[in-house]
């Protein structure tokens, strides 16, 4: 009868039951010592060496601007940019509830997680195996018994060609570029609470300012009426300053549509209900955001924000591919082996059972493919040139989106500027049409039109204020601020 001690599929020892010291002796430390060996032995990647692209973009923005002994955006918490209570108080809630942030920040621990699976093939896995058979012999018709338990290595390879080397590296490349995107995230998630409450603010002085115009037309059109009804003022006159009181409500009611829709969009940024226990808030003139950010060289700023460089990382893993790729084409190398005891009866399996161990290289060697490998090459390669193309256009996004919010720093102070010139005289203009109007010395059509104009300068200011203030927010964020 076989003994089924025997089939732990390799060579034992003598029969002779071994010693405590032999069990760990020198077939064991034989297993060992090859490991160990494979570990220490495995050769550089394949991969293509790493060099970052040149900028495509000019080396200098258009219009820098700011002290260069500023605080940098990318420095500045948000905290200290933001000086509203209610907006900071918001922001901080938004990043605590916030799905997409919370998403983002699941990816890093999923993107983590993955490295280290491919981290691990770097070591053997070791494994307890533990098995028991019991069968008939086909000559006596008797049942014999094995018992084995030991441990063992299954199919670790070594990495001579640095295939595994090079997925770990693509893996290590994903997981920074989930943590950039988390940045990414964030900073984004700080910039829209802020223009979407910039906007919520916004909409509160556009209905303030329609407000006043509405009771100043209603006014207007009760003095028409009663001039109309004494015969002092013409039937034109009377339609055309209801006219004005219905375009006045129909502004109204479109602000406050938008009003909510835009409470809306704040509440979804938030990640649950608008707190009823916020503190004041600030007009949109009186934010206060800090408006002397530094704008720096292109290849110091842009190299540096994350979207750019979760763009890079992303480069970094599929040059890292090209090496597993072309490792492919090599022989691929593992080992298995088990070492431990096998004994007839499971009661002696620890005291007279004998020591069995198992060394099992395998050489696997590609020879017809069908161009699989050559076409996984390619796949890579065409993949990088695909990367590099994504970190360019990151690179020049972010170069025209600094630059925009640099020209909207530049221009939109003056506009705002203007636009409170204008409403002054806007309402000189109006004042002077009245008093002509009572008068006799102009029509009423006069009034009208420096009522209509008025009301759309104030509107003017307001839009222009707010698109200041948002312009610093854009800036702060293209600059890489709201991070810390």
């Amino acid at each position: 009868m076989i003994d089924k001690r025997q089939t732990i599929a390799g060579a034992m020892h003598p029969t002779q039951r071994p010693s405590r010291r032999s069990v760990l002796g020198r077939p064991f430390a034989t297993i060992v010592t090859a490991v160990a060996a494979a570990v220490l032995s495995a050769c550089a990647s394949m991969a293509p060496t790493y060099e970052r692209p040149a900028a495509p973009v000019p080396p200098a923005f258009d219009a820098a601007g700011g002290p260069a002994s500023a605080t940098a955006a990318a420095e500045l918490e948000w905290q200290k940019f933001f000086r509203d209570p209610r907006l900071t108080r918001l922001i901080g809630i938004a990043l605590e509830n916030n799905r997409d942030l919370r998403v983002a920040a699941l990816s890093i621990e999923q993107a983590r997680a993955q490295y280290d699976v491919r981290r691990a093939d770097h070591l053997p896995t070791v494994n307890a195996i533990g098995s028991g058979t019991r069968q008939p012999s086909a000559m006596t018709g008797r049942q014999s018994s094995s018992y084995t338990v030991g441990l063992g290595v299954s199919a670790f390879e070594l990495d001579f060609f640095g295939r595994v080397r090079s997925l770990s590296d693509a893996a290590l490349a994903q997981y920074l570029a989930t943590e950039e995107a988390q940045r990414a995230a964030q900073i984004s998630l700080v910039a829209n609470v802020a223009l979407t409450y910039l906007n919520l603010a916004a909409d509160d002085e556009m209905l303030e300012v329609t407000r006043q115009t509405l009771a100043t037309r209603e006014e207007s059109l009760q003095l028409t009426k009663l001039r109309f009804d004494n015969g002092a003022a013409s039937e034109l006159d009377y339609q055309q300053a209801e006219s004005l009181v219905q375009g006045a409500r129909v502004s109204l009611a479109s602000q406050s549509r938008q009003r909510a829709q835009d409470q809306n969009a704040l509440v979804a940024l938030l990640g649950q209900p608008m707190p009823t226990d916020l503190p004041a808030g600030m007009r949109v003139m009186d934010q206060q955001l800090v408006s002397d950010l530094p704008a720096g060289l292109p290849s110091e700023v842009l190299v540096n924000r994350p979207d750019v460089l979760q763009a890079e990382q992303q480069l970094m893993a599929a040059n890292a591919n090209i090496g597993a790729a072309r490792a492919a084409f090599f022989p691929r190398i593992s080992l298995t082996g088990t070492a431990g005891f096998a004994s007839g009866h499971l009661e002696d399996l620890f005291t007279s059972g004998r020591f069995a161990w198992t060394f099992a290289p395998q050489i696997v060697l590609p020879i017809f493919d069908h161009g699989r490998n050559q076409a996984n090459l390619e796949i890579s390669k065409i993949s990088r040139e695909i990367a590099v193309a994504q970190y360019e256009k990151a690179i020049q996004t972010a170069f025209r989106e600094v630059s925009d919010a640099l020209v909207g720093r530049a221009t939109l102070g003056n506009q705002v500027r203007a636009q409170r010139l204008q409403v002054n005289a806007e309402e000189a203009r109006l004042r002077l049409a009245d008093l002509r109007y009572k008068n006799g010395a102009a029509s009423y059509l006069d009034v009208l039109d420096a009522q209509r104009s008025l009301f759309t300068a104030q509107q003017a200011v307001v839009q222009a204020q707010t698109a200041q203030q948002q312009n610093l927010v854009t800036l702060y964020r293209v600059l890489g601020g709201g991070w810390k």
